[in-house]
């Protein structure tokens, strides 16, 4: 089959489009012939190898997966012996190894049904992205004030639309290129950041792969304000993000404020909430751009560049 490979950490032009054996599944697995998949930040991690610490999991000299991607979106091909959730010709999306392939292999549990009013396209944006909005909102409420750090991008153009749904005002942080956009997902309000520092006082504060000092975002919240760090593309090359997130995770029991780090894992559960609501019509993917499976490496040069509004996608024939 045909797919993305990658023998080695790197920059994007490590990855290439390459021939190799299609997976078998084993007794727990599902086979999906891959319509679409999506691009995330996770992805970038897994290209470059960075931060240092994450080769633990990833593979100490290269990707322990060959082939990379995670979002996916497609229809079932086969299934292993003890799957019953779905069978052959299931229209499913979610995370699965291997995504940026004509085939790959995903666990029952982080698969769902595909949203009816969503192309392939359309629903591979979604996974990973709107997990994500959707673990960092809780339990919004009606009339609360939320900060959107981010809102241009994946994570952040649901999170906007999710808050919006709940009733609250969302106040809007992004590029003067994506304002329009994080405007049509429902924002009330939008902070360029490359023209004005951020203001207000929020009950809940969302920065999405920043590196904003924490006393300045907490100094934004409400005496019990709600503080969300989703990721971190600043710090060193050993710890990245993470040696932020960890500072939210050893300040919090010394303040009235919540803070936490988040590391969404994909569910079926958190899938079907988010088809629900997408088939109800209270959420959409924003797809900015599609890339034919060959031109996978430009689409994550594009992403780490910060230029694209919304959710990037892979087509696969």
């Amino acid at each position: 089959m045909r797919a993305i490979v990658q023998d080695e950490y790197g920059p994007p032009h490590t990855l290439s489009l390459g021939e190799v054996p299609t997976p078998t599944p084993g007794a727990d697995d599902v086979l999906i012939r891959v319509h679409a998949a999506g691009v995330d930040y996770g992805v970038w991690h897994i290209m470059t190898g960075l931060p240092l610490i994450a080769r633990l999991g990833l593979g100490l000299r290269r990707p322990r997966s060959r082939v990379p991607g995670m979002d996916v979106a497609g229809v079932v091909e086969s299934v292993g012996a003890n799957v019953t959730a779905f069978r052959p010709g299931d229209e499913v999306y979610g995370e699965a190894t291997g995504a940026y392939a004509q085939f790959a292999l995903a666990r029952p549990a982080k698969l769902a049904r595909k949203p009816a009013n969503l192309s392939f396209t359309e629903a591979a944006a979604v996974p990973t992205s709107g997990v994500t909005a959707l673990r960092a909102l809780g339990q919004v409420t009606v009339g609360e004030k939320v900060l959107v750090i981010g809102a241009g991008g994946g994570v952040g153009s649901f999170a906007t639309q999710l808050a919006t749904a709940a009733g609250a005002h969302v106040t809007a942080v992004c590029s003067t290129a994506k304002a329009d956009l994080v405007r049509s997902l429902g924002a009330r309000a939008v902070i360029d950041y490359t023209r004005e520092p951020l203001t207000g006082t929020y009950d809940l504060i969302i920065d999405i792969a920043g590196n904003r000092p924490l006393p300045l975002l907490r100094g934004l919240l409400t005496e019990r304000g709600r503080l969300v760090v989703v990721g971190g593309e600043g710090g060193g090359r050993w710890f990245g993000g993470l040696g932020r997130m960890l500072a939210v995770r050893l300040i919090t029991p010394f303040t009235r404020q919540r803070l936490d780090a988040l590391i969404a894992l994909t569910r079926t559960a958190d899938l079907d909430t988010l088809r629900d609501l997408i088939e109800a019509g209270a959420v959409r993917p924003a797809v900015g751009r599609t890339y034919p499976l060959a031109e996978t490496s430009t689409a994550v040069s594009d992403l780490a560049a910060g230029n694209a509004p919304g959710k990037l996608v892979i087509t696969v024939d």
